[in-house]
């Protein structure tokens, strides 16, 4: 039954605020005991290696944050961090290196790559039974299928988002604004899996179009990477906004791609920026690292969408 109408709300003038901070919280505190229990059964433990390239100074504040989340749900992390005039002959003799150790579960080249380096190439040599981000062709393929295997993490943390807060896509006019293989292409696959009628706009989408569709949908998720580009005026009266945006303005403000605090007063749900799908991105990439040790050390994952 579609609960576009039925999900809980503040009240009719204010919108629900959806508290991804929360939500990441108490998956990790279930995650934390899936870990021990999977250590106390096998003595094994899941290891997530990351390759961290040059002094990106947001990368290297991403992955201590990873880094922290991992060590307390008890997930072993390794962080192999290189300086950005490396060859990219030394990235793939480093990747080949770790698809091939058996000790390491889930592989993340943290994005971007300083310049002179190709990001393609590195991704698709990843085993992808190790690609907890899941971004090679294979798990991307496998959403089109409709056999998720490794989800990309940003996708993932929304459709958890709005499984915690029992809004079912089924039936849902959606707009995506945003067509990139990290956020974009596989949220819309995950949707249409569930049965939602999903647009993709971008920045070819002639502009008016792109109005036009917003203010018509029940659901739209904004990953465009321009500060407040939709404006709340756009939004569709008790729509769900879900913003996936996160962008500084000179005052060091972070914003969204969405108009926060006017579009409350307009749609029935908002995820803020930041506290709303940022967390959910960092927990599931541990959960695709808990769900590549099962598929490695047995075959299967009980771990679903």
């Amino acid at each position: 039954m579609n609960t576009l109408n039925t999900a809980p709300m503040t009240n009719q003038k204010s919108a629900l605020i959806l508290d991804g901070k929360k939500v990441a919280t108490d998956l990790k505190t279930c995650l934390k005991s899936r870990v021990a229990k999977i250590k106390e059964e096998t003595g094994l433990e899941p290891c997530l290696a990351v390759c961290l390239i040059g002094d990106n100074a947001a990368s290297q504040v991403y992955v201590a944050s990873k880094e922290k989340s991992a060590t307390e749900i008890g997930i072993k992390s390794v962080t192999h961090r290189l300086p950005a005039d490396i060859k990219q002959s030394e990235l793939h003799d480093l990747i080949k290196k770790l698809n091939e150790d058996k000790s390491i579960n889930g592989i993340l080249v943290q994005l971007p790559l300083p310049k002179g380096l190709e990001a393609e190439p590195l991704l698709l040599q990843i085993d992808p039974m190790k690609d907890v981000d899941g971004l090679h062709p294979f798990n991307l393929g496998m959403i089109m299928a409709g056999h998720p295997n490794l989800i990309p993490c940003t996708p993932f943390g929304i459709m958890r988002i709005l499984q915690h807060y029992k809004f079912d896509p089924k039936g849902l006019k959606t707009t995506v604004i945003g067509r990139s293989r990290l956020v974009g292409r596989p949220i819309a696959e995950l949707l249409i899996s569930r049965d939602a009628t999903v647009t993709v706009v971008h920045s070819k989408t002639p502009h008016h179009e792109l109005v036009e569709l917003v203010k018509s949908s029940d659901l739209v998720i904004a990953a465009i990477g321009q500060p407040e580009f939709v404006k709340a005026e756009w939004l569709k009266p008790g729509a769900i906004a879900i913003d996936v945006g996160i962008n500084r303005l000179e005052s060091g403000k972070l914003v969204g791609d969405i108009e926060f605090e006017p579009a409350l007063q307009i749609v029935k749900a908002i995820t803020p920026v930041p506290g709303g799908i940022g967390p959910l991105t960092v927990a599931h990439l541990l959960i695709n690292t808990v769900k590549a040790f099962e598929l490695q050390t047995q075959g299967y994952s009980s771990i679903e969408l």
